[in-house]
């Protein structure tokens, strides 16, 4: 099915019905995984979503039984378009009470070979975002991502750490560069403009729906493992991560819109298990009852020469407990045995 077709069967439907929720709220890059299971939270709780995604990155999938539900259906409108687009920006920006901007070019293979898409997605972007929330004064919440804090063998990883990039020669860290950059200005509107903003740092969100479609590693394992493929390790597999739950991350999300002590702030958003690539592997061949191998793969027959990789990720969410009074907690075993009966019930190969 092609754009139009798609913009014809779901409508750009918005100011066409009147509001008996709650909140109107905005979320761009809805169509996207997180954006999906946020918009399914919101309305749950009888707000009135509004998602604009041009699904470069997301897909129409993402939402089809959020369109079809009834219970959901008339509180939920889609535009198809670009927030790059200042003039839809601006009349859907007016038209809902808080904004959570999601927006923006994911996946490592996307950045590395698509560069200048990202820098605009992901820089332009959130400003256009930030200025009509700004011109309006609603509320916004930024996304960022642990990736700003660079190359780091330290841990946890505090709000307040310094962070240390590669060459500018290495494009990988123009991602990094340009969400530390989302970050500065959403600060700078704040103290200038006093705008209320707060920004959130994403550490591995997994769930159901999430595809390896842009390098996310655990629904590239399973479908590898269930598949009977070897699992692709990239270099030694000795990088750690830590992997957090979507629907934790959107308790999150939404409880933090709702509190004013998180305005003007940075706030971690991440699990409580470090794991390394080799080991999740090994943990998911278990879990699922394959009998593929593990296959290492050097990082430079993956990606550009000038790829580097982060060799550790491990969130404090000290901060964020502070704030909300909790954190995301399951355990990697559960959020893996979740992604798994995702896959296997829906049949996805």
């Amino acid at each position: 099915m092609g754009l139009v077709e798609e913009m014809l069967k779901y409508g750009e439907k918005f100011k066409s019905k009147k509001n008996k929720s709650k909140m109107k709220i905005l979320i761009t890059g809805g169509a996207g995984f997180i954006g999906s299971h946020l918009s399914e939270k919101y309305l749950e709780s009888g707000d009135e979503v509004h998602i604009i995604d041009d699904v470069s990155t997301g897909s129409l999938d993402n939402i089809k039984h959020i369109n079809e539900n009834k219970n959901f259906s008339d509180n939920f409108y889609v535009t198809i378009d670009t927030i790059l687009n200042e003039e839809r920006m601006c009349e859907l920006i007016e038209d809902c009470d808080k904004v959570i901007h999601l927006a923006a070019a994911v996946g490592v293979k996307t950045i590395l070979y698509k560069p200048l898409d990202s820098i605009n997605t992901n820089v332009l972007g959130t400003e256009i975002v930030l200025k009509y929330c700004n011109k309006f004064k609603k509320k916004v919440l930024v996304a960022s991502s642990s990736e700003v804090y660079g190359k780091q063998n330290k841990a946890p990883l505090v709000e307040t750490d310094d962070v240390t990039y590669g060459s500018s020669d290495k494009l990988r860290w123009s991602y990094a560069v340009a969400k530390l950059m989302d970050e500065f200005t959403a600060l700078a509107y704040y103290r200038e403009k006093n705008l209320p903003v707060l920004i959130v740092r994403f550490f591995n969100i997994v769930g159901p729906r999430q595809t390896g479609r842009y390098g996310m590693v655990i629904p590239t394992f399973i479908k590898q493992a269930l598949s009977g493929e070897p699992l692709t390790v990239h270099g030694k597999g000795t990088q750690t991560r830590t992997f957090t739950h979507v629907d934790e991350v959107c308790d999150c999300i939404v409880k933090l819109m709702e509190t004013q002590n998180a305005v003007g702030e940075i706030i971690n958003i991440g699990g409580v298990e470090e794991i390394s690539i080799k080991d999740l592997a090994e943990r998911i061949i278990k879990k699922t009852g394959s009998e593929s191998k593990i296959k290492f793969i050097p990082y430079n027959e993956v990606y550009t020469p000038d790829f580097e990789d982060m060799p550790r990720r491990v969130p404090s969410t000290e901060k964020l407990k502070s704030i909300l009074g909790f954190a995301p907690k399951k355990e990697l075993n559960t959020i893996l045995d979740d992604v798994i009966h995702y896959f296997k019930n829906n049949k996805i190969q």
